[in-house]
Protein backbone atom coordinates (compact mmCIF):
# COMPACT_ATOMS: atom_id res chain seq x y z
CA UNK A 1 0.00 0.00 0.00
CA UNK A 2 1.21 3.43 -1.16
CA UNK A 3 1.69 6.26 1.11
CA UNK A 4 0.92 10.57 0.78
CA UNK A 5 5.05 10.57 1.02
CA UNK A 6 4.69 8.47 -2.29
CA UNK A 7 2.81 10.34 -4.52
CA UNK A 8 4.13 13.97 -3.96
CA UNK A 9 5.60 15.47 -6.75
CA UNK A 10 4.48 15.33 -10.64
CA UNK A 11 3.34 12.30 -12.87
CA UNK A 12 2.40 12.25 -16.49
CA UNK A 13 -0.84 11.43 -16.86
CA UNK A 14 -3.20 9.77 -19.47
CA UNK A 15 -6.48 8.95 -19.37
CA UNK A 16 -8.93 6.28 -21.34
CA UNK A 17 -12.69 7.06 -21.39
CA UNK A 18 -14.87 4.52 -22.54
CA UNK A 19 -18.94 5.64 -22.30
CA UNK A 20 -20.51 2.40 -23.23
CA UNK A 21 -23.97 3.47 -23.53
CA UNK A 22 -23.14 6.66 -25.69
CA UNK A 23 -20.89 4.61 -28.01
CA UNK A 24 -18.42 7.24 -27.44
CA UNK A 25 -14.98 7.15 -26.41
CA UNK A 26 -12.03 9.98 -25.47
CA UNK A 27 -8.56 10.45 -23.64
CA UNK A 28 -6.69 13.07 -21.58
CA UNK A 29 -2.84 13.46 -21.71
CA UNK A 30 -1.89 15.88 -19.30
CA UNK A 31 -0.08 15.97 -15.40
CA UNK A 32 -1.16 15.39 -12.56
CA UNK A 33 0.91 17.18 -9.16
CA UNK A 34 0.33 16.29 -5.72
CA UNK A 35 1.76 19.24 -3.36
CA UNK A 36 1.99 18.91 0.18
CA UNK A 37 -0.94 20.93 2.09
CA UNK A 38 -1.38 21.47 5.96
CA UNK A 39 -3.53 18.24 6.27
CA UNK A 40 -2.01 16.07 3.86
CA UNK A 41 -1.79 16.55 0.09
CA UNK A 42 -3.86 18.35 -2.74
CA UNK A 43 -3.91 16.64 -6.51
CA UNK A 44 -4.20 19.00 -8.98
CA UNK A 45 -5.12 17.63 -12.57
CA UNK A 46 -4.39 18.98 -16.01
CA UNK A 47 -4.75 17.94 -19.56
CA UNK A 48 -6.22 18.21 -22.89
CA UNK A 49 -9.49 15.93 -23.62
CA UNK A 50 -9.84 14.57 -26.48
CA UNK A 51 -14.15 13.18 -26.02
CA UNK A 52 -15.97 11.93 -29.22
CA UNK A 53 -15.75 14.52 -32.16
CA UNK A 54 -15.89 17.26 -30.10
CA UNK A 55 -12.71 19.97 -30.31
CA UNK A 56 -10.16 19.10 -27.66
CA UNK A 57 -10.88 20.90 -24.45
CA UNK A 58 -8.56 21.73 -21.21
CA UNK A 59 -9.40 19.77 -18.28
CA UNK A 60 -8.97 20.07 -14.99
CA UNK A 61 -9.75 18.80 -11.27
CA UNK A 62 -8.63 18.91 -7.78
CA UNK A 63 -8.90 16.64 -4.98
CA UNK A 64 -7.41 16.08 -1.34
CA UNK A 65 -5.39 13.01 -0.47
CA UNK A 66 -5.24 12.49 3.84
CA UNK A 67 -3.87 10.07 5.80
CA UNK A 68 -6.24 7.64 7.75
CA UNK A 69 -5.26 4.79 10.63
CA UNK A 70 -6.50 2.46 7.55
CA UNK A 71 -5.29 4.19 4.52
CA UNK A 72 -5.88 7.09 2.71
CA UNK A 73 -8.88 8.58 2.20
CA UNK A 74 -9.47 11.29 -0.97
CA UNK A 75 -11.99 14.46 -0.78
CA UNK A 76 -13.48 15.90 -3.52
CA UNK A 77 -11.80 19.91 -3.58
CA UNK A 78 -14.57 21.63 -0.95
CA UNK A 79 -13.57 18.44 1.45
CA UNK A 80 -16.74 16.23 0.70
CA UNK A 81 -15.49 12.69 1.24
CA UNK A 82 -15.04 10.63 -2.46
CA UNK A 83 -13.52 7.48 -1.95
CA UNK A 84 -10.92 5.73 0.20
CA UNK A 85 -7.66 3.50 -0.42
CA UNK A 86 -7.36 0.47 1.80
CA UNK A 87 -4.54 -1.59 2.29
CA UNK A 88 -5.47 -4.94 0.14
CA UNK A 89 -3.58 -7.96 -0.50
CA UNK A 90 0.17 -6.72 -1.73
CA UNK A 91 -0.32 -7.98 -5.04
CA UNK A 92 -3.81 -7.24 -5.42
CA UNK A 93 -6.03 -4.18 -6.10
CA UNK A 94 -7.53 -1.82 -3.84
CA UNK A 95 -11.24 -1.15 -3.88
CA UNK A 96 -14.15 1.22 -2.77
CA UNK A 97 -17.27 2.61 -4.27
CA UNK A 98 -18.59 5.89 -4.20
CA UNK A 99 -22.52 6.47 -4.61
CA UNK A 100 -23.25 9.89 -6.56
CA UNK A 101 -27.48 8.88 -6.83
CA UNK A 102 -28.96 7.28 -8.93
CA UNK A 103 -25.00 6.51 -10.12
CA UNK A 104 -22.84 4.50 -8.63
CA UNK A 105 -18.66 4.87 -8.66
CA UNK A 106 -16.58 1.81 -8.57
CA UNK A 107 -12.98 2.42 -7.99
CA UNK A 108 -9.87 -0.08 -8.44
CA UNK A 109 -6.33 1.05 -7.96
CA UNK A 110 -3.36 -0.94 -9.06
CA UNK A 111 -0.03 -0.44 -7.85
CA UNK A 112 2.01 -3.58 -8.78
CA UNK A 113 4.12 -2.17 -11.75
CA UNK A 114 5.14 0.68 -8.90
CA UNK A 115 6.07 3.69 -9.86
CA UNK A 116 3.67 2.93 -12.11
CA UNK A 117 0.41 2.75 -11.21
CA UNK A 118 -3.52 2.77 -12.60
CA UNK A 119 -6.85 3.92 -11.57
CA UNK A 120 -9.79 2.28 -12.79
CA UNK A 121 -13.67 3.10 -12.57
CA UNK A 122 -16.80 1.88 -13.67
CA UNK A 123 -19.41 4.16 -13.22
CA UNK A 124 -23.21 2.78 -13.94
CA UNK A 125 -26.71 4.64 -13.31
CA UNK A 126 -29.90 4.76 -15.21
CA UNK A 127 -28.21 6.45 -18.14
CA UNK A 128 -24.12 5.82 -17.16
CA UNK A 129 -22.11 3.03 -18.18
CA UNK A 130 -18.90 3.87 -18.77
CA UNK A 131 -14.90 2.39 -17.67
CA UNK A 132 -12.37 5.43 -16.99
CA UNK A 133 -8.73 4.48 -16.74
CA UNK A 134 -6.22 6.96 -15.52
CA UNK A 135 -2.68 5.76 -15.49
CA UNK A 136 0.10 7.90 -13.79
CA UNK A 137 3.81 7.65 -14.60
CA UNK A 138 6.55 9.76 -12.43
CA UNK A 139 8.61 12.48 -14.01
Amino acid sequence: MIDLSDLEGRWHLTRRIEDLRAGLSGRLEGEAIWLRDADGLRQEERGLLHYGSAPPMQASRVYLWRAEQDGLIVLFEDGRPFHRLRPGSVSGPVADRHLCPPDVYDVRYTFEAWPVWEQHWHVTGPRKDARITSRFTPR
